[in-house]
């Protein structure tokens, strides 16, 4: 870990969901995490520390946050994941996608020819293996089924592919991630 990053003294949650030991980035009104099936590699996921289900529903001062944090959160993982773009993507509520009725932002860093087609990303994110409340809760309860979950639709990399990740894998990730993050010409964000 970077010099003056030192370990959250308050649970963050992600929804319901405990994230704390994946959380590498964190502001006033935002956290950056890990994600725990991430599409491709590097995909990291931005989010207001309240609680609340649409950008509507955030402040003036969380917005502004929020997506500083995003831009700042970009800055680091293009570089660090040597990525040619990135995909930024927000799901803002359960007809668009959302599965965690919590606001989130998607970093996906992205390579020339990663995929078939560049917009196959939308397809994943859509997907079951896109659904993070699904992922989420198979990881925490692995004897879930598709019952009440999205349909199906056909990805680039099959679910049975991506697993869910440790989180031991995800907190080594986090203070790698959080050692970056320092290493920039902007201020850091506390942990």
């Amino acid at each position: 870990m970077a010099a003056g990053a030192q370990v959250l003294k308050r649970p963050v949650y992600f929804g319901s969901f405990l994230v704390t030991s994946q959380v590498f980035y964190s502001t006033a009104y935002s956290f950056a995490l890990v994600n725990l099936k991430p599409l491709l590699p590097g995909h990291v996921l931005v989010c207001p520390n309240r609680v609340v289900p649409r950008l509507k529903d955030l402040s003036t001062d969380e917005v502004t946050d929020l997506f500083l944090t995003v831009q700042k959160v970009s800055k680091v993982t293009e570089k660090i994941y040597k990525a040619d773009s990135l995909n930024i993507a927000m799901q803002d509520g359960i007809a668009a996608g959302q599965s965690v009725p919590h606001v989130h932002i998607h970093i996906i860093p992205r390579h020339f020819q990663d995929l078939p087609q560049e917009d196959q990303i939308y397809t994943m994110l859509e997907s079951q293996d896109g659904d993070l409340g699904r992922n989420y809760l198979e990881a925490q309860h692995p004897a879930v089924t598709e019952n009440g979950a999205r349909p199906k639709f056909p990805t680039v990399h099959p679910d049975a592919e991506r697993k869910p990740r440790s989180e031991e894998t995800m907190a080594e990730e986090a203070k790698w991630l959080a050692g970056c993050m320092g290493e920039g010409e902007e201020g850091k964000g506390r942990l």
